[in-house]
């Protein structure tokens, strides 16, 4: 049998308004988790020319909305992951947020000649409870490309 989407069960937590003041980390994975964005070598993340976009767009988030902070964030060869900050309630939601990320680099790349899917359909959030797990989610970003070959997005056959 085949899921439609209305069959799918969401990721979201129940209940929780995703527009709501809080801190969240989330995940994002390129399509069929293809390695677009680079290539890991020396514990360091080398960014192809899509792998640019998507880091600059995401640096970018603040300058389009006034209630969004930005934390650690990381573009890996397959996925991201940032912490995003909602300042105040009752604005964009999470959701809108990262589809308009999500739109803007895969129309950057059409603009480029890639006439690739870039992104996986869904992402992942967690929404970040207090300081201690703040901290603990900022250094797993920043250690994540020396932890490339243990991370569930790795592939054998990375360079």
């Amino acid at each position: 049998m085949v899921q439609t989407h209305r069959n799918r069960k969401s990721p979201r937590l129940k209940g929780h308004d995703y527009a709501q003041e809080n801190a969240y980390f989330v995940t994002i994975c390129t399509h069929q988790q293809k390695r677009l964005f680079g290539y890991i070598r020396d514990e360091i993340c080398h960014l192809s020319p899509l792998g640019k976009i998507a880091q600059a767009d995401w640096a970018n988030i603040p300058s389009h909305y006034d209630h969004i902070m930005l934390d650690e964030f990381i573009i890996m060869p397959n996925h991201m992951h940032g912490i995003i900050t909602l300042t105040q309630s009752g604005k964009t939601p999470l959701g809108s947020i990262i589809g308009v990320y999500k739109s803007g680099v895969t129309r950057q790349a059409r603009q480029l000649g890639y006439n690739i899917i870039i992104w996986h359909g869904c992402y992942h959030d967690r929404i970040i409870r207090n300081e201690a797990e703040l901290n603990r989610i900022r250094a797993y970003i920043i250690e994540n490309p020396s932890r490339w070959k243990q991370d569930s997005y790795y592939a054998d056959d990375d360079l």
